[in-house]
């Protein structure tokens, strides 16, 4: 957690100190460029030096604090990289600016004549100006893990011997046990110890309803407490929190290299080879035309200069920061940039069925009373279930309860277990169960039975009722879809992805939420060890696939496919072998990562081709190729528009902001 903060603070420090060193070149170069021949000849700039100066000895005098200065971490990078045996583009500066700078130094202390103090502090200037962009659109991109950062509270009260004391939460420990009054948010991971009450948990999960906790329930850190007051012990902290965990991730995802950065930093490489050679080239061929020292070293300094791959360094990595920034503001984490690319290349998505388009527990979904009003016969089952613990059972109170039908009390209950319960509700006696419990209470179903069988073929679970040896009503119970699984579906299919679902269920269920969903593709009855080979089977018919669940058992085939997306609200294995974790557990954050990838990679390639297109453009007119017909770049000009194609490059990344992604629902699944 403190890792993440100090990767925030250093970062805006970074800025602060690029920014100050642009702001001395830039003030410094004004009077360089003033009284060099530029200012006399073009500006017709005409007072003289100050001090009875020579006008070459006060532009040395003037460069010095941008070469020992503002220009010195383009030396110290320059080192790095060739201690690190490559070369990059500070290599590249370093070379440009000292072999004109010292050269000019050299005519200076010889008697005076041409020099290029005005091209050298303008070029020191222009790209430090393309730096301070960069860093400044990284910052920004950064949000996201400041936002996260800030959602941890930075104190926590902790009870000590029966006393609340108020200490920084970077100071708690495992097993310290924490007062969490109503409103304040829940410093770190911890389960409840005593009390009750709602936690909001959307910062974190994107789950939009406030959760019920009691008991042995787990909190997640930076969640807000609502209403209760809860004691809490320490589970994770530190590092260990959901919350460090994700900006660990975010952090990670920002900082990988994606295969196309890979290819920038060698396409770099070759381009500062490319520019050393050429300028070494450009020098000996203008000598060897018999043009003078200072012509020569003029083409070559430019050539150098034109050739940085100032935009070809940053091509890749602010897309990749601007997409998984897009991400993380939508609760969709990206682990690293290869997801991000991994995601655009998306042609088939696999889904698991519980949990990821279902919410993963029974719901009535069906009703049909034979005999009697349904508020009669539904007031007599829930007061018959309320007894039991039984998942089924539950779905059934909450079916009445959500009704409002009037609360009976049961006497009597008793559970027979695979089979449901009987008990005296009103003076009646009254079974609710599977078939089994009417065969054992002596009821024959009658026309019920039809009904019956065919809702079990449409995968639903039937419980039936019966009062006083009388068969009254089934009840159909169903894993209900989630509310944004079907616009999911669409959305994916309008982006021409194919859609498989696979789960473990019978083929009833399977068929019976595809045609509700509009999925075609079902693969039902598959053991959690064969989801995997499925997926496998599907890549070797050539396609690229990614894969959706929420449980252990989805672990090896989220690993197997090309990119593994785990819900939010499913296990840590899941989540930590998956590449991309959707937080707000919705279906509709699938397409949207998708988008959000495909998007990401057309930036990185519109960035690659407009920085290899400038640079082959650029560079003959540098070289003097066109000298003769009077087109000639001075190393100023050259510095300037090399940094306008970076700031182009950094504006063209932050346009990815404005990609148009599928819209958030309203309703959350629950």
């Amino acid at each position: 957690m403190g890792h993440g903060g100090h990767a925030a603070m250093s970062m805006d420090v970074m800025v602060r100190d690029m920014r100050n060193r642009f702001l001395l070149a830039a003030i410094m170069s004004v009077p360089i460029v003033l009284w060099s021949s530029i200012g006399r000849t073009v500006l017709h700039f005409t007072v003289p030096a100050p001090f009875g100066l020579r006008d070459d000895l006060f532009q040395l005098l003037l460069s010095l604090p941008v070469i020992f200065y503002s220009a010195r971490i383009f030396f110290d990078g320059a080192v790095r990289a060739l201690r690190g045996r490559t070369l990059d583009m500070m290599v590249l500066v370093a070379v440009a600016i000292a072999s004109g700078w010292l050269y000019s130094l050299a005519v200076t202390l010889t008697g005076g004549g041409d020099v290029f103090y005005e091209a050298v502090s303008v070029l020191a200037t222009f790209v430090l100006l393309g730096h301070w962009f960069e860093m400044r659109a990284r910052g920004g991109a950064n949000d996201a893990i400041r936002k996260l950062l800030s959602l941890a509270p930075p104190m926590a009260v902790l009870i000590r011997n029966g006393e609340p004391i108020e200490i920084p939460t970077a100071e708690v420990k495992v097993g310290d046990l924490m007062l969490i009054r109503p409103g304040a948010r829940i410093p770190v991971d911890a389960r409840v110890e005593e009390g009750e009450s709602e936690v909001d948990e959307s910062m974190v999960t994107g789950e939009s309803l406030p959760v019920s906790k009691k008991l042995g329930a787990d909190l997640i850190g930076a969640s807000i407490n609502k209403n209760g007051t809860l004691r809490a012990r320490a589970v994770r902290v530190g590092a260990d929190t959901a919350l460090a965990q994700i900006v660990k991730l975010v952090q990670e995802a920002q900082n990988s290299k994606a295969p196309a950065q890979a290819l920038a930093d060698r396409a770099a490489f070759w381009l500062v080879l490319v520019a050393l050679i050429g300028g070494a080239l450009t020098f000996t061929v203008w000598l060897l035309v018999g043009r003078s020292v200072p012509v020569a070293t003029l083409f070559a300094i430019t050539v150098v200069v034109i050739t940085c791959p100032d935009a070809l360094g940053l091509a890749t990595p602010t897309a990749i920061m601007v997409g998984t920034g897009l991400g993380a503001k939508r609760g969709i984490l990206f682990k690293n940039a290869m997801a991000l690319e991994a995601a655009a290349r998306v042609q088939t998505v696999v889904l698991d069925k519980t949990g990821t388009l279902t919410k993963g527990e029974p719901e009535v979904s069906q009703l049909i009373v034979e005999d009697g009003s349904d508020a009669e016969i539904l007031a007599l089952a829930a007061a018959v279930e309320r007894e039991s613990e039984h998942p089924l059972a539950e779905a059934v109170v909450k079916y009445a309860a959500a009704r409002g039908v009037q609360h009976l009390m049961a006497e009597g209950f008793e559970n027979v277990p695979g089979q449901g319960a009987v008990a005296l509700v009103d003076g009646k006696r009254v079974a609710v169960g599977n078939t089994r419990l009417m065969a054992r209470e002596g009821v024959s179903l009658g026309p019920l039975e039809s009904r019956r069988a065919a809702m079990a073929a449409e995968g639903r679970t039937t419980v039936c009722v019966a009062v006083d040896g009388r068969p009254v009503a089934l009840i159909g119970i169903a894993d209900a879809t989630r509310p944004t699984s079907a616009p999911a579906i669409a959305a994916l299919r309008e982006q021409g992805v194919q859609v498989v679902m696979l789960t473990g269920d019978n083929a009833a269920t399977a068929l019976r939420i595809g045609r509700e969903l509009g999925i075609d593709t079902l693969i039902a009855e598959v053991l959690p060890a064969d989801k995997a080979s499925k997926v496998a089977e599907l890549q070797r018919s050539g396609r690229n696939v990614a894969m959706v669940g929420d449980g252990v058992n989805d672990a090896p085939a989220l690993a197997q496919a090309d990119l593994g997306i785990a819900i939010g609200a499913g296990t840590d294995v899941a989540i930590e072998t998956a590449d991309v974790v959707l937080m707000r557990s919705d279906p509709l954050d699938i397409p949207t990562a998708l988008t959000i990838g495909r998007g990401t990679v057309r930036k990185m390639r519109q960035n690659l081709g407009w920085a290899v297109g400038y640079n082959s453009v650029a560079l003959p007119i540098a070289a003097g190729v066109f000298a003769p017909l009077g087109l000639v770049l001075r190393p100023e000009i050259a510095a300037l528009s090399m940094s306008g194609s970076s700031v182009l490059v950094a504006v063209n990344a932050l346009l990815l902001r404005g990609l148009r992604l599928p819209v958030a629902q309203p309703e959350r699944a629950a």
